[in-house]
């Protein structure tokens, strides 16, 4: 029996569900645990019991929708990404992963289809990191790879703590995070980038995730009048993370072999026009798919930055706020994927993903995969991202054969 996914009703989901959280240019903005993540969490609530399935979620709010298996005593194959977003995010990064693996449970349930494994869809909290940093809490939490107390201590930029948060949205369980175990993981997703567009693919094997860095950098100078302290005297912490940002840029380039470095965040205080700044807050973000290549790299960082804030008689606070190792998934889940993938006939290809994924943690404690489907011009973390409603369905219908590839071969 050929099993088919309904395109049209994940694609009306993404619609639907992106007007909690839309935005008047057509993306979202969803932070983790804000009001908006807190309306969507309840819908998707609603929808899988609705489908018949047990609702659960843990004490970080990862949340948890179970289709009952024919064999109680097997570990869930599960499906998952997540629905918070960044400020001006898109309609599909993490949510695609989340809704699909709604469509697979609502087919199975359409057709009949009794897997001998549960069938598990996971929302994980605070993948973005956009509001409480790091990224991927929920899941590094999950994996042990975070500390618990560590999160729930988290202040935003506000101030707000993340387990007040959690606490006010409702969603803070009595399971034990990461007391859960999974048969499988997989993971749809945007590829965020413009490779399988450009080469007319449809499907992104991914064999692993590149390494991450991220950084903390805060400068003090001395704040002074803008209109009286000469030039030469002057201790500006805006024009030493100026010369940082430019070194930033100029190290990726130097090292070349993939690296990627980025300055993502700057607040310089008191933010005043005519006061010389005294103190400036800033991130780097540092990526490649070897270790030895990221260390040469946070070597080059240190380096460029004593040097400038020496030469500036400004002080330094330089912290590896997270590192996230390079990852290869799994290889029976990926052959899963290609076999899926070459099954349905879509064009496809092998890749590396080069953003972080609750992929990269849940990979520590059960066998894992991606998938990935073009997005347009391989914009994200964007509101003007999108992708195709083909694309979307060729995504969700190579997750459920491989749902069902596993399901056959591991019962």
């Amino acid at each position: 029996m050929t099993v088919e996914i309904n395109s049209a009703r994940l694609w009306n989901d993404i619609i639907e569900s992106g007007k909690i959280g839309g935005t008047d240019k057509g993306g979202l903005c969803r932070l983790a645990l804000s009001d908006e993540d807190r309306r969507v969490r309840e819908w998707f609530v609603e929808v899988c019991r609705t489908e018949g399935c047990e609702v659960r979620f843990d004490e970080l709010g990862n949340l948890f929708a179970r289709r009952p298996g024919r064999r109680s005593d097997l570990h869930p194959i599960a499906i998952g990404s997540h629905l918070d977003s960044q400020p001006t995010g898109g309609r599909f990064d993490g949510v695609l992963g989340v809704l699909a693996g709604l469509e697979v449970v609502r087919t199975l349930n359409e057709h009949g289809i009794q897997t001998e494994h549960p069938v598990e869809i996971i929302d994980w909290t605070n993948e973005e990191g956009a509001r409480f940093a790091p990224a991927m809490q929920g899941s590094g939490v999950f994996a042990g790879a975070l500390e618990k107390e560590t999160i729930f201590s988290c202040r935003d930029r506000e101030g707000r703590v993340f387990a007040e948060e959690l606490d006010r949205i409702g969603f803070r369980g009595d399971d034990i995070c990461g007391d859960h175990p999974l048969d499988a993981y997989f993971e749809l997703h945007i590829e965020q980038g413009p490779i399988l567009e450009a080469e007319k693919k449809v499907i992104g094997v991914v064999g692993g995730v590149q390494g991450m860095r991220w950084y903390d950098l805060t400068l003090e100078g001395s704040a002074s009048h803008a209109g009286t302290t000469p030039m030469k005297l002057r201790r500006d912490a805006a024009v030493a993370a100026a010369e940082i940002i430019v070194a930033v840029n100029r190290l990726a380039g130097e090292i070349g072999q993939g690296a990627l470095a980025t300055t993502g965040v700057i607040d310089a205080y008191p933010n005043s026009r005519n006061v010389v700044p005294s103190r400036v807050f800033m991130t780097v973000d540092l990526r490649h798919t070897e270790v030895e290549v990221l260390d040469r790299m946070e070597e080059s960082l240190k380096e460029a930055v004593a040097t400038i804030c020496s030469k500036r008689q400004i002080s330094e606070k330089l912290d590896r706020l997270w590192d996230s190792p390079p990852v290869k998934f799994d290889v029976e889940c990926v052959d899963a994927v290609r076999e899926a993938a070459k099954k349905g006939e879509h064009p496809l290809r092998e890749i590396v993903s080069g953003a972080g994924h609750d992929a990269v943690y849940v990979s520590r404690v059960a066998p894992t995969a991606m998938i990935f489907i073009p997005c347009k011009d391989g914009i994200s973390h964007n509101e003007i991202e999108s992708a195709t409603p083909e694309h979307v369905g060729a995504g969700a219908s190579v997750l459920l054969e491989t749902v069902l590839l596993r399901d056959r071969r591991r019962s």
